[in-house]
């Protein structure tokens, strides 16, 4: 009888999906079907690769007394899920975790089971949306189970390809290692895309700078939503992973707690990068604000210079507008020749005079 541990895993909903399903892995009800595949490792230094119909396929690969990694792909069918995980004798409670959506990230320890629940995250069309895909990892004595939310064609391949060739091969005392190379290679996906987004956030600045638009506020706020997300995903693998080391797991072997300790690093840089860029964001919001600012200044410095030249000219014309009847100036026969040239010369004067102070500048002109 199993006995929970004080971090025994609860179902910790999350509240809002941190993505969207992806488009073309949609189906009705929401939900990709479930498929069943399993590699077998074979103490003959070969891995064989079974595609199962149904849980009863299981049973003479369970017999072999062989270390297995079972995956699951789709969550369309929980019924038959839940049958492949009492058929391979997964506790139950582990089954809510592995098969309600979506889960927060964490990383549970109960006796010689060790449960992670992650979540692939890659964009859509744009960095501004993002899909999120959970995966469920279970680790159990000569047992590698893992669920994945949206099915690909192959699972995990580059890391299949690996253990393909390995010499000698995988055994079941490094089916704790092939968990933590699952979770670290679910982690090296993020840094191509905060690449991604810094490059963005780049891009955004400068045009921030020479061209500011409101739509490039408007995607650097969604370029903050999608690292906030990221960041709220990742971060609680930190302190969880940290848990798990000092329960002293007697399923994971000294190489797979010295890679869980360097996930733990691994898990902070990227959340390191994700706080640099959210302050990046800040700063193509400061960019977009002092460009924006200094171009009203320019249209209000524009204004200025056109009320500084005719304010002479409104006094003139308004002095000689006055209904005066002695006004000696009105009998000149040549008065109002005169009174357009002393404008004229009082205009050009007064051009002069703000042209030597660097008012004809312009502030927000393209520099190369």
């Amino acid at each position: 009888m199993i006995r929970s541990a004080p971090a025994s895993p609860v179902s910790r909903r999350l509240k809002t999906r941190p993505g969207q399903m992806p488009g073309q892995l949609f189906v009705h009800g929401g939900r990709a079907p479930t498929s069943i595949s399993v590699l077998r490792f074979s103490p003959l230094g070969m891995i064989h690769e079974h595609t199962l119909s149904g849980p009863d396929a299981i049973d003479p690969l369970l017999a072999s007394g062989e270390p297995l990694w079972v995956r699951l792909k789709g969550l369309g069918h929980p019924k038959l899920i839940s049958a492949v995980l009492h058929r391979l004798g997964v506790p139950e409670i582990f089954h809510t975790p592995l098969i309600e959506t979506p889960q927060r990230t964490r990383v549970d320890s109960v006796r010689d089971g060790v449960l992670v629940v992650m979540h692939r995250v890659s964009f859509a069309s744009s960095p501004a949306h993002l899909i999120s895909e959970q995966v469920g990892l279970l680790l159990m004595p000569n047992l590698m189970l893992t669920v994945e939310e949206s099915p690909k064609p192959h699972s995990f391949p580059q890391l299949t390809e690996w253990l393909d060739c390995l010499d000698p091969p995988p055994g079941r005392e490094d089916l704790d290692d092939i968990l933590h190379f699952l979770i670290d290679e679910m982690l090296d996906e993020l840094f191509p895309m905060l690449e991604h987004l810094a490059d963005l956030l780049d891009g955004l600045e400068e045009s921030a700078l020479r061209d500011p638009k409101p739509r490039l506020l408007n995607r650097a706020y969604q370029a903050r939503a999608s690292l906030r997300q990221i960041r709220s995903l990742v971060w609680p693998l930190r302190h969880q992973i940290l848990i798990l080391l000092r329960q002293n797991q007697r399923i994971l072997g000294p190489d797979a707690r010295s890679g869980f300790e360097d996930m733990a690093q691994h898990v902070g840089l990227i959340f390191e990068n994700a706080e640099l860029l959210r302050h990046q964001c800040d700063a193509v919001s400061d960019a977009y604000m002092a460009s924006t600012s200094n171009r009203m200044n320019q249209n209000m410095k524009t204004l200025t210079i056109v009320q500084s030249i005719f304010a002479p000219l409104t006094f003139i014309a308004g002095i000689y507008g006055m209904n005066f009847k002695v006004m000696p100036e009105l009998d000149l026969p040549w008065g109002y020749y005169f009174a357009l040239s002393f404008m004229a010369l009082v205009a050009m004067l007064q051009t002069y005079f703000l042209w030597r102070r660097g008012w004809f500048t312009d502030w927000t002109a393209t520099r190369s």
